[in-house]
């Protein structure tokens, strides 16, 4: 896999988690009866709670992952 392609697989993941984990708080933070400011700024702070690292580990095909 090129350098390229592995940048390209990262930035889609780290897209994908950013996404889910935005729409999961702002679904929850509407359970809670959170108005729609408080949604989105419980949808900004999943996004910067997110743990890159881990995610990256977690990638399958990752170079050193075996």
């Amino acid at each position: 896999m090129s350098e390229l392609d592995m940048k390209r697989r990262i930035a889609e993941a780290v897209r994908e988690a950013c996404l889910k984990s935005a729409r999961a708080a702002y679904e929850n933070a509407g359970i809670s009866g959170l108005c729609e400011e408080g949604r989105w700024e419980c949808a900004v702070d999943a996004i910067r709670a997110l743990d890159i690292e881990t995610l990256i580990g977690a990638m399958p095909g990752k170079p050193g992952k075996r």
